[in-house]
């Protein structure tokens, strides 16, 4: 004997709907280029000043002690890939981060590896 059963939404293992591969795929690619353009230790560490506020290029190198050549470099790195912007004041050139996804990471990152969260700080 067949019973039947009323239909039901087909359900992961998780408990939730099976996601649209396209749009999974495509948020994906977004994601690995993200993580890509954030996996080298001092632009991390660029990030993670930048989220406290604006800085000019003379005062990250005093704080992060990255030399200039390489700190310029960094920035270079994460400005074409639009995760930071400047502005120019006389002769000095300020940093700032423009990228909410850049920022939710490493809010991420500063909750898991660095203590308790504080908005806007590593």
């Amino acid at each position: 004997m067949k019973v039947n059963l009323p239909e039901t939404p087909v359900l992961t293992a998780v408990g939730l709907p099976p996601p649209d591969l396209v749009a999974l795929q495509a948020s994906a690619k977004k994601a690995c280029a993200l993580l890509k353009v954030m996996a080298h230790a001092d632009r991390l560490v660029l990030l993670c000043r930048l989220a406290q506020g604006e800085f000019c290029v003379s005062a990250l190198e005093v704080d992060l002690g990255i030399r200039q050549p390489t700190l310029s470099q960094q920035l270079g790195v994460l400005r074409q890939e639009g995760l930071v912007d400047t502005r120019r004041e006389g002769k000095h050139v300020y940093y700032r981060l423009i990228s909410a996804d850049a920022a939710a990471v490493m809010q991420v990152l500063h909750s898991r590896l660095c203590g308790v969260v504080t908005p806007g700080s590593c």
